[in-house]
């Protein structure tokens, strides 16, 4: 089979499609045939090493690409209650694997594993699992109820909308931050207000939320500055693996890299198919013009996902 690794972590042009093994499911395993698989900035941040030095102890030759993937049920190990021919989602997400989803066939653990929104074709199945399941377990760090207050940065990107639909789904009154060109967009994801990315950050947030908000889901990475405009004792999720932020005036800081269960991944897909969240497509590529869609990605201004399809 063909699949998407970075053996030089030296950016897009280093991609390399190799042919190689078809993995093998072991128990408690399935094999899925890839129908399409999203890029996301955590593939970027693989392929020049930025996260590469951080997460793993020892080097390795080669780093598989590609956490999303949709497809079928292609073989299954003893113990997967899954059947061959079945529409799925999955997600891949351990860093170090030699073989990921960017590749016509992906091996997952059957809890990282789940069924595909029903009537949704599955391009559109493969841009969700990442950003919502890691919204939905940030949201769950926080514990927030009804009627509180999130503060979202970077609400235009995958994680960040996601976070805003799903405080809105929790009931939540949400503060996007967001350039101009997207406030349609956020507040079509059910945003309240709108900050713009150019304002500071504090004073806009107080302006809308005098005593300060709640908690913030910082999908920008702003780091310690995210958390003025949070109430004190408040909440702040950081959603890289690196460089958490010191928490402020009591304020509880929460480091959420997301974890692949099939729970939350039925959870999302439900809300998927309710219409609570959005399937986003930017556009799509063959797995042969990977270089050029992870190019577009780092080039920025990239609003839903862009898909591989082998």
């Amino acid at each position: 089979m063909r699949a998407l690794v970075a053996r030089r972590l030296e950016g897009p042009d280093a991609l390399e499609l190799i042919d190689t093994a078809m993995p093998e499911p072991a128990p408690g395993q399935l094999r899925i045939k890839v129908a399409a698989a999203a890029v996301n900035p955590v593939d970027l941040a693989t392929t020049d090493g930025t996260l590469i030095d951080y997460n793993l102890s020892a080097p390795r030759p080669q780093f598989g690409l590609g956490w999303d993937v949709a497809g079928t049920v292609d073989a299954v190990g003893p113990g997967v209650s899954l059947t061959v021919g079945s529409p799925v989602i999955g997600l891949s997400d351990l860093l170090g694997r030699s073989l990921k989803t960017h590749a016509e066939y992906v091996v997952l653990n059957a809890d990282a594993v789940a069924p595909a929104p029903a009537g949704l074709d599955l391009v559109a199945a493969s841009t969700f699992a990442l950003n919502a399941l890691t919204a939905l377990q940030a949201l769950d760090r926080l514990g927030l109820v009804a009627g509180q207050t999130l503060l979202v940065t970077g609400a235009a990107g995958g994680l960040g909308g996601y976070a805003v639909e799903l405080g809105k789904h929790l009931g939540l009154t949400v503060i996007a931050q967001a350039s101009t060109a997207d406030e349609a967009l956020v507040r079509g994801f059910g945003a309240d207000h709108v900050v713009p990315r150019t304002a500071d950050l504090t004073s806009a947030v107080h302006d809308v939320v005098p005593a300060g908000v709640d908690a913030v889901i910082d999908a920008a990475v702003l780091g310690i500055a995210a958390q003025e405009p949070v109430r004190n004792r408040g909440g702040h999720v950081h959603v890289v693996a690196v460089n958490e932020p010191t928490p402020l005036r009591g304020i509880s800081v929460h480091s959420v890299f997301v974890q692949a269960e099939r729970t939350g991944l039925e959870s999302v897909v439900r809300l998927v198919e309710s219409g609570a969240l959005s399937t986003r497509v930017a556009g799509t590529y063959a797995l042969s013009e990977a270089a050029t869609a992870y190019k577009q990605l780092a080039a920025g201004g990239v609003r839903g996902r862009l898909v591989l399809t082998p």
